[in-house]
């Protein structure tokens, strides 16, 4: 009845029940889910054949949906879900645009806090980062409200109790049978849409100085349902994308003295003494290929999924139609056959378009990329950008950093690390 189930909880992973499964099996497998067939593409030639080019993978929306009971938009009136996912893009390239100033402002007081620490005290990256994630995704998905601190704090507890429930990326079944955590899980959520409501009721027919993420929504013709779980999905994969891409990049720039070096060349050369601008970003090409090799190597986001509306094949298998097909992104982006010395930090890799190439199918690049990832790029970019020209980043010695994978992929416990003053 439970299929696999049990042996995915003893993996403490999806993803590292993929890693063993394929290891074993090959690039293609399948497994129970429950009742449910599940098949697993584990290579980028199985996922070339796969995937289909005029549809977007955005593991985010469809898992996250699924996950909160939202309506999919992958069933449906396709030219319908078409309109909301460009409303959606739109949302975020607009809110980015205009809350640029906003996110060097928040840079600029992480920064200003690292100058403050004594040197060699330990700073709890995963907790900083997060929080820093936190205000720039509320400030710039629901404006000016969450300036206010004890709001982000309310946005951030109920937050971490969703996450904690749908992080893992599947639902075992635990949560039916605990009714204290139930309670927990159903209470966050309510409080969390009620403030979405709330925010979405302040901004309807009104203009604000700055544009955010849910005006453009209020723009297009969607439901006040459809509004709503957009911007929750906004709300909680960017926060949670954008808080551990930024931990990972800044935790293996301290592992790579080189790497940080070079980065900081590079910011010196296109920004000289200057704040960064939307229109120097291009300029960055390193910062870039960190950024790609840091979502690598750390596995961002280690699973997407598509739901097989026809009869499909792979090779010479026949996927029966609505089959759920996991693309296990974790075990693609650490293949050798595609990344030569695929556990080494080196951007220098994506000096390769065929690098470039990959990534991008693998939705980390490119047309392909999810929104929220598009977001965390930009807000990581501009974050680097003010760390690295001012301070130096620093391991702490004898830490080992065990990783724990969801639905996105932090370590396991708190990462520490030093910093001290670029002269």
């Amino acid at each position: 009845r439970d299929g696999n189930l049990p042996d995915i909880i003893a993996s403490s992973s999806l993803h590292e029940f993929l890693v063993n499964l394929h290891e074993k099996y090959g690039p293609l497998v399948s497994f129970w889910f429950g009742r449910r067939l599940v098949v697993s593409l584990g290579s980028i030639d199985l996922l070339k054949q796969h995937v289909n080019p005029n549809r977007l993978l955005d593991p985010f929306e469809t898992m996250l949906k699924s996950l909160l009971r939202y309506q999919s938009s992958l069933n449906g009136d396709t030219g319908e879900s078409h309109m909301r996912r460009k409303l959606y893009e739109n949302g975020v390239t607009k809110s980015l645009q205009s809350n640029f100033a906003l996110i060097q402002k928040l840079s600029e007081e992480l920064l200003a806090k690292w100058l403050s620490l004594p040197e060699a005290q330990h700073v709890p990256l995963c907790q900083h980062m997060l929080g820093f994630a936190m205000k720039s995704v509320t400030q710039t998905a629901m404006g000016s409200s969450f300036e206010d601190d004890r709001e982000v704090i309310r946005f951030r507890r109920h937050h971490d109790a969703i996450w904690s429930e749908i992080g893992k990326g599947f639902l075992d079944g635990s949560l039916d049978k605990n009714m204290t955590r139930k309670k927990l899980y159903e209470d966050a959520l309510t409080e969390m849409e009620s403030t979405l409501r709330k925010v979405t009721k302040e901004r309807r027919g009104r203009s604000f100085n700055r544009h955010v993420f849910i005006d453009t929504l209020l723009q297009g013709n969607l439901s006040d349902q459809q509004i709503l779980e957009d911007t929750m999905i906004f709300s909680l994969a960017g926060c949670i994308i954008t808080a551990n891409l930024c931990t990972w990049a800044v935790y293996f720039l301290t592992s790579s003295e080189d790497v940080q070096q070079n980065l900081y060349k590079e910011m010196d050369r296109v920004l000289g003494k200057g704040p960064i601008t939307h229109e120097k970003i291009e300029q960055l090409r390193y910062c870039r290929q960190v950024l790609c090799e840091t979502v690598r190597t750390a596995k961002l986001t280690p699973i997407a999924a598509q739901l097989q509306e026809l009869e499909g094949r792979v090779d010479q298998h026949t996927i029966p139609k609505e089959t759920l097909v996991l693309y296990a992104l974790g075990v693609m982006l650490q293949g050798s056959s595609s990344w030569p010395s695929p556990y080494k930090f080196d951007p220098e890799r994506f000096n390769e378009e065929s690098a470039m190439k990959n990534l991008s199918l693998l939705g980390f690049s490119g047309s392909q990329e999810c929104p929220e990832l598009r977001f965390a790029y930009m807000v990581a970019t501009v974050l680097l950008s003010v760390l690295v020209r001012k301070l130096y980043l620093h391991p702490v010695k004898g830490q080992v950093m065990e990783t724990k994978y969801e639905l996105v992929t932090s370590p396991k416990e708190e990462a520490w690390i030093t910093v001290s003053k670029r002269s």
